[in-house]
């Protein structure tokens, strides 16, 4: 049992571009992550935010970081997939209180 900073990050971006979104994470420390497909449940009414279409396909990617990394990763992801680009990407953490068979 570990008792640590560590942080899940959470990512939700344009499904076509989780990839492209894990490999600016691993660039900055990232050892991985995992990602699930989903969708949005937006109306037609509601597609355009901010002037921007939403895409219903989402890719959700999961990486558990130091409290050190989760501030570099977080900070790339949205420099360079964040809301202005084509991925679409915002992010969170939420505090990992235990964790098991990982050393971060």
């Amino acid at each position: 049992m570990k008792k640590a900073n560590a942080q899940l990050i959470v990512v939700i971006c344009n499904y076509d571009y989780v990839d492209d979104v894990m490999e600016v994470a691993k660039k900055v420390g990232a050892r991985g992550g995992t990602i699930v497909h989903g969708r949005g449940t937006m109306t037609k009414e509601t597609k355009k935010f901010f002037g921007i279409t939403i895409q219903p396909e989402k890719g959700l990617l999961m990486i558990l970081a130091n409290q050190e990394q989760q501030e570099k990763i977080m900070k790339a992801i949205n420099d360079e997939k964040g809301l202005t680009t084509e991925a679409h990407a915002i992010s969170f953490c939420l505090p990992v209180e235990d964790y098991r068979g990982l050393n971060l």
